[in-house]
């Protein structure tokens, strides 16, 4: 069973940046679409971003559209995601995914694993 651990998570000020990491510990990493998604107190789990297997492709909600960029790197069995203009919207639980196809990359049920979640707090 794929155990992914997001890190990278924290506080920082409105206009700052992060960068998330998600590992992987299984070579099963590489078998689908990695995605991000993210849940604030009181919110249902939104989706952030996602890329394809090979890296071809990405998607991101509107809402993290340019401000936020996904990669990965399936050598090393990991994933990122680079946030930057982070603003207090941008709070919340983010959790990495894995094992979707493409074509369902915004619906979170797609996935066949998670992690538990790395915090991201902005303060204004």
């Amino acid at each position: 069973q794929v155990q992914l651990v997001e890190s990278g998570g924290g506080l920082v000020q409105a206009g700052g940046s992060l960068r998330l990491s998600c590992a992987a510990a299984d070579t099963t990493f590489n078998s689908g679409t990695l995605g991000w998604f993210r849940q604030a107190p009181g919110k249902e789990r939104e989706f952030v971003a996602a890329i394809s297997w090979s890296g071809s492709s990405t998607a991101y909600a509107d809402s993290v559209k340019v401000r936020f960029t996904v990669s990965r790197d399936n050598a090393k069995n990991m994933g990122y995601l680079r946030m930057t203009s982070l603003k207090p919207e941008d709070t919340a639980l983010y959790y990495c995914a894995a094992g979707a196809r493409w074509g369902l990359y915004r619906q979170a049920v797609s996935y066949n694993y998670w992690g538990q979640g790395t915090q991201v707090t902005v303060s204004s």
